[in-house]
């Protein structure tokens, strides 16, 4: 006889709109309509909210761990982190390195990829601007050959999402065609391009915008840039990181109203921090210091990631920035798993869907995290 769970009372937000004193009913690891025959474990959630796991497109580390390690003990590390912070299907963000590393990284990737660990591989350089490198290593940065695009995304085993590079170095226009004929993301990002370049690669078939505002120039009455390009551009959709560090909340409010609830992802960026206190962290071939939460590098001083969980960016998102919980929702879970193929899985509260979920409490603070129908974190109520 199957288990059933039985959640009620809880405000619930669906694709329609919010719920309000509502069941959601959790069975073989999928949503389910109504409570039938079998063993039920009911469970009063009076007074939370309910809201589709999270799915976090760009994600580098945490709990001390990173993916660019290339181990399945430090990617394992990471994943269970950040599921306990509420996101329940991620990408493993890759850092710039060289291609035979990278390639070694893309091979272990993939694995955890094909054992259901993680929703695919995001390749973030090394065919980045150099004025724009943020915290990547500047001496393994290359143009984007079409030939060593090819290269990664063969290691990566049909398992690559996205790759983010500088459409406007030599190759890129033709690299964003191979990833857009591939099936793979191309994102524009860590670009020193203009506004017409970066029009040049939309229409060549870039569809996301690396972490909008950072590590790009600035919009301009005079030169629009590349942020003017992508958020007009109904075919994309824009990376926020939403950590009151990288962006103020006025900047975030424009990309709302400019591009729509509908074309925003909420990322994190987060490197090893994540989950974790201040210290020392490496970052690729780079080290990292954090202090009071703020992760940049030991040399150069430039913001290294983020040490975000997605509850903290709903949270803010909410209560600080003023959005809607439903665009917080569209944001974090809904266009995320569109963008990464898996929008029928998970991203929102239907029957027939896996069971992920976070439970919120009136401070949307998060209070239980349910993956596959298993809880992650129990559900903690007064």
């Amino acid at each position: 006889m199957s288990k059933r769970t039985v959640l009620t009372g809880a405000r619930v937000v669906l694709p329609d709109g919010v719920r309000e004193d509502a069941t959601v009913t959790v069975e073989d690891r999928h949503l389910v309509d109504a409570a039938g025959p079998g063993e039920a474990a009911e469970l009063d959630l009076g007074g939370h909210w309910i809201v589709p796991g999270f799915v976090d497109m760009h994600v580098h580390g945490g709990g001390g761990a990173s993916f660019s390690a290339g181990t399945h003990e430090e990617s394992l590390t990471v994943i269970d982190t950040h599921r306990r912070h509420g996101t329940t299907t991620m990408a493993a963000s890759t850092v710039t390195g060289d291609l035979d590393d990278l390639s070694r990284q893309a091979g272990s990737l993939s694995e955890l990829v094909e054992q259901g660990e993680l929703a695919g591989i995001h390749f973030e350089g090394p065919f980045i601007a150099c004025n724009r490198r943020g915290a990547h290593e500047e001496s393994l940065l290359r143009d984007p050959d079409p030939g060593d695009v090819r290269k990664l995304l063969d290691a990566a085993r049909g398992q690559a999402v996205m790759m983010t590079l500088a459409p406007e170095r030599p190759g890129g226009l033709d690299s964003v065609r191979l990833l857009a004929d591939s099936g793979v993301i191309a994102a524009v990002g860590h670009t020193d391009g203009s506004y017409e370049s970066t029009r040049e690669a939309i229409d060549a078939g870039a569809t996301v915008a690396t972490h909008l505002f950072n590590a790009m120039p600035p919009l301009g009455h005079r030169a629009p840039g590349p942020v003017t390009a992508l958020l007009e551009d109904p075919r994309v959709t824009v990376e926020l990181i939403n950590d009151g560090i990288h962006l103020h909340p006025a900047a975030l409010q424009l990309a709302f109203r400019a591009a729509g609830a509908d074309r925003v992802a909420f990322i994190t960026d987060a490197m090893g921090a994540a989950g974790m206190g201040d210290g020392r962290y490496p970052l690729g071939n780079l080290e990292v210091e954090v202090r009071e939460g703020v992760a940049r590098l030991v040399e150069g001083d430039s913001i290294a990631g983020s040490t975000l969980t997605l509850d903290r960016a709903f949270k803010r998102a909410v209560t600080v920035d003023g959005l809607p919980v439903t665009d917080a929702v569209a944001a974090l879970s809904a266009n995320p798993a569109r963008l990464l193929g898996v929008a029928d899985r998970v991203g929102s509260l239907e029957p027939g869907k896996l069971a992920d979920l976070v439970v919120l409490d009136q401070q949307f603070e998060p209070a239980g995290v349910m993956r596959h129908g298993a809880w992650v974190v129990p559900p903690h109520t007064p």
